[in-house]
């Protein structure tokens, strides 16, 4: 435990704050409404109207520093680099936030950022639980090459349900692998992920709250009842890595569990396929982007404006069946008839949604009702950042390593999935039970970030990267100590801040050391709830 933790507590506590002072940050600028897009307006009136109604004033737009740090996080996964900051609070062009987003978006680390997000979402929490590469690490290689091309979002949910494993589709097998290649799992699976609904439930029963009938589950389940794992791809005697096949086989039927009763395939709502289709797993695919789905585009819109925004629009999330009158429900039908018109280009609603200024607004609020105001979306949530964002965070603001700081275009899954520090990391802070974009925040989590390897090399004396840059001496005390919070916190220091960290660097610190003085001040900083959290 650093010394510095006894000898600085109230500055510690001051930076655990995360309101940001407008006056310390640069200059607030507002996107322009004359490239925001029709929908991301449409966003904003709907919106509008939902604060008229209950009398809701809506938060300020959020400041520069704010929004940059906030959407770096979201659409790649980490921090802005200190000379990003700097020169978008230089940059006075009125749509520069536009412009900023288009950036992030066609960065190597958006797609690696959705890759890892959805294999988050697909694999079970047990696969590979520490991550050390293996099939998991070639799935995500696969989703990344995907994403970065931007390929339609119909299209890469059905080539990931018809994969067989073979050549380039050995990523996507491990989807089935992951799941024992079960029917009653990938049915289950599927239809949580994307279509939003959860008819696992109705598996041994009818569901119990939803409509969901047994038959109905078995009848989504028995599109899965003739794919079957196949001998791996070898190397000699050792199976090769990605090496998990499938095959589809002629006969194979589901049963009513305890009957003898066959349940032929039928999609989610009555309709069933022609009965001599040759591949059951390719029929589905085809229904779910087809009008007769009314779930695939809901799901996928309010899974990504979840992710954006904190909460989605409608709750919960995989239960949309379950939601007879969300609050939301135009903006909803609207955002998926867009997703529709775009035809399913992810990356454009990627854009719509972040050039809104519901995204752009301020995460501090005016008034008590906090609930009432997120609820609504007249504020931003403060969210959580993933377990994986906290570990790419910490490396971007120590910068230990050299690949961290601006990965090539054909960046493979070694950096962000084969990483065994990154790995442990993350399996601490998900913890047992968490979901793949949450982690638990108790004691054993704090100590990792207090004392952990990670944080500890990266502000240690002697250590490289952020660190080693300030010992340059034509730098003040005053100018290290902003370097490390445009590093940390993407912002410049308030005024108190900066006179009593500089003081304290001057002073050496608890060691005397003005080194270790630097290690302890970006030690105190990635150790408070502001750099912890999306704001």
């Amino acid at each position: 435990m650093r010394t510095f933790l006894y000898g600085c507590t109230a500055i510690v506590a001051g930076l655990a704050t995360i309101g940001i002072d407008e006056a310390a940050t640069g200059q607030d600028s507002r996107p322009d409404d004359r490239v925001s897009g029709a929908m991301s307006r449409r966003i904003d009136q709907l919106l509008s109207q939902s604060w008229s109604e209950a009398g809701i004033t809506p938060a300020d737009n959020a400041t520069d520093v704010e929004f940059l740090r906030r959407v770096t996080l979201d659409l790649t996964g980490t921090l802005p680099r200190v000379s990003d900051v700097r020169s978008f609070l230089a940059d006075t062009k009125p749509d520069k936030r536009r412009r900023r987003i288009e950036r992030l978006l066609a960065s190597p680390r958006h797609a690696s950022h959705l890759a890892n997000t959805w294999v988050g979402f697909l694999l079970p929490e047990e696969e590979d639980p520490f991550g050390l590469g293996g099939d998991q690490g070639i799935f995500h290689e696969w989703l990344r090459e995907r994403f970065a091309s931007n390929l339609r979002y119909d299209n890469l949910v059905a080539d990931l349900l018809v994969a067989d494993g073979e050549g380039d589709e050995a990523g996507p097998a491990v989807f089935y692998t992951s799941l024992d290649v079960m029917p009653e799992k990938i049915a289950a699976s599927t239809a949580d992920i994307f279509l939003g609904v959860q008819i696992g439930c109705a598996q041994c029963h009818d569901h119990p709250f939803a409509d969901w009938k047994q038959e109905e589950f078995w009848g989504y389940a028995a599109f899965f009842a003739r794919v079957q794992p196949d001998a791996p791809n070898m190397i000699g005697d050792i199976p090769m890595l990605g090496g998990a096949r499938l095959r589809d086989v002629d006969e194979g039927e589901v049963t009513l569990p305890e009957t003898e009763t066959v349940v032929p395939p039928t999609f989610l709502g009555g309709q069933q396929p022609d009965a001599n289709v040759s591949n059951r797993r390719r029929e589905l695919a085809i229904w779910l982007a087809s009008n007769s789905n009314p779930y695939f585009a809901k799901a996928t819109v309010n899974r990504v404006w979840a992710q954006l925004f904190g909460r989605p629009l409608a709750e919960p999330i995989d239960n949309l069946d379950l939601v007879e009158t969300p609050q939301h429900a135009q903006l909803l039908q609207d955002l998926a008839d867009s997703f529709v018109a775009s035809e399913y280009d992810l990356r454009e609603l990627y854009r719509t949604l972040a050039n809104s200024q519901a995204y752009q607004l301020t995460s501090r609020s005016e008034t008590d009702d906090t609930y009432e105001m997120t609820s609504r979306f007249a504020r931003m949530a403060i969210k959580n950042l993933s377990a994986e964002q906290l570990y790419d965070a910490l490396l971007m603001a120590t910068r230990l390593r050299a690949d961290i700081n601006e990965p090539s275009p054909d960046e493979n899954a070694i950096l962000f999935q084969r990483d065994p520090a990154r790995a442990e990391f993350v399996a601490r802070f998900r913890g047992v039970g968490a979901g793949a974009d949450e982690y638990r925040s108790g004691i054993p989590q704090a100590l990792s970030i207090m004392n952990g390897q990670t944080v500890t090399s990266g502000t240690e004396l002697g250590a490289t990267g952020t660190l080693a840059g300030l010992t340059a001496p034509f730098l003040s005390d005053g100018q290290r100590v902003e370097i490390l919070f445009l590093a940390t916190l993407s912002r410049r220091p308030y005024e108190t801040e900066r006179s009593k960290f500089a003081e304290y660097v001057s002073s050496g610190g608890a060691t005397g050391s003005q080194e270790q003085a630097l290690g302890d001040v970006l030690w105190a900083i990635v150790n408070s709830a502001e750099f912890t959290f999306n704001h």
